[in-house]
């Protein structure tokens, strides 16, 4: 807008400027005055060289304006330099502002005293120490799309050696209780499918899986299975058929620019996971006010967590994710922040603390209505002492 703005007006100088030079000539005594041409010459000299000041100007101006950062201003690009200087930083990405809130008003927690936080792009990376180590805290909101695009930021603005992911999350396992926290070993996103056309089974090939865009090497779930109705015992078909899950399509840092790869079970670091197993007699909360649990909650590395766009409620999908995929956690952002850490070859490792028995059917009503802010507040106890113990 601004450069429209001035381009205009650097017309309308210029026409003035030719009309108060023509007038300028024409005023002069005809004996007085070279041939017309001289004129004209003189008169094109003037307008082209007061245009190139004009141009000159109007580059400075608009160079001043947008800090010739493009997106970032230099205002902004100053402050990140500064701030990367005193790093490096472990990020730590949460959802939303009743999982964060725990955290920052933590003991733990001190703000920077230069640079408490830094506001870009509708999000606020917040800097200072915790348990000693330096940390940025940024919330995603909810969502996959927004997990990602956070941790996306926050990874290419800020000199980040590693992300610690943490929130509530819906628990897939009966073995497991609410307020129990989870470390999972793999993340994957159970979002992302192949609908096959009703008629086609397992042995049918998926549209587009001879070019490499899709696959059945995951498996399947087959709607029938669920159907309230059989005939002769059997299930009786349904038009929704199957759906395959499918891996994501990822571009490393380290890989061939547009040449994809694929995952689906994306792994924690190593280190950190190793580190989380010393979490496991940690004390954790166990009441809410007057209602308490059947059980001290505990902290336990699990083998595997699901994301996807899909607030899970229902205890049949719970059933199958938890006897297909020997999934524990279930939520909606892990996956994507474990794909974006994937592909920036970023350490990284996730907490989720259970909120409630997905579907229901667990001997405590409205669960996730009663126990999430004690399940936000044991997923902070975890991270804290997980920070504390890689300090």
């Amino acid at each position: 807008m601004l450069i429209i703005v001035l381009s205009m007006k650097f017309n309308k100088v210029q026409d003035a400027l030719f009309h108060v030079s023509l007038r300028i000539s024409l005023s002069v005594p005809l004996k007085k005055r070279k041939d017309s041409e001289s004129l004209r010459f003189r008169k094109g000299n003037m307008v082209s060289h007061l245009r190139m000041v004009l141009l000159g100007f109007l580059v400075l101006v608009v160079g001043i304006s947008s800090g010739a950062y493009g997106a970032i201003s230099q205002g902004i690009a100053k402050k990140i330099e500064r701030i990367n200087k005193r790093g490096p930083y472990l990020g730590i990405v949460v959802p939303n502002s009743f999982e964060r809130d725990p955290l920052l008003q933590s003991p733990s927690f001190v703000a920077d005293d230069h640079f408490p936080y830094l506001d870009f792009s509708g999000k606020r990376f917040r800097i200072g120490e915790l348990e000693n180590k330096k940390v940025i805290v940024v919330m995603t909101g909810l969502s996959m799309l927004n997990a990602g695009i956070t941790t996306q930021l926050l990874l290419s603005l800020f000199k980040v050696e590693g992300v610690l992911h943490y929130g509530i999350a819906g628990n897939a396992n009966p073995d497991l209780q609410i307020g129990d926290v989870t470390i999972p070993q793999y993340w994957a996103h159970t979002g992302l499918w192949n609908w096959q056309r009703y008629g086609d089974g397992p042995n049918d090939e998926l549209a587009l899986e001879s070019s490499g865009d899709y696959t059945r090497k995951i498996g399947y779930l087959e709607f029938s299975d669920y159907n309230n109705v059989s005939k002769n015992g059997k299930p009786v078909a349904n038009f929704l058929n199957n759906v395959w899950y499918q891996p994501e399509e990822i571009f490393p840092v380290y890989g061939t620019p547009e040449v994809r790869q694929h995952a689906f079970w994306v792994p924690v670091d190593k280190n950190y996971f190793t580190v989380a197993e010393k979490l496991e007699n940690l004390k954790l909360g166990s009441c809410v006010n007057t209602t308490c649990l059947p059980r001290t909650p505990i902290a336990v590395r699990v083998k595997r967590g699901a994301s996807a766009n899909v607030f899970v409620d229902n205890s049949a999908y719970r059933s199958f994710l938890n006897t297909k995929f020997n999934v524990t956690p279930i939520d909606m952002e892990s996956a994507a922040v474990a794909l974006i850490c994937l592909q920036q070859k970023t350490p990284f490792i996730a907490i989720r603390s259970l909120s409630d028995l997905a579907g229901g059917g667990s001997a405590l009503s409205n669960e996730a209505g009663i126990f999430s802010s004690l399940a936000a507040q044991n997923a902070v106890d975890a991270v804290v002492r997980f920070i504390a113990l890689l300090s």
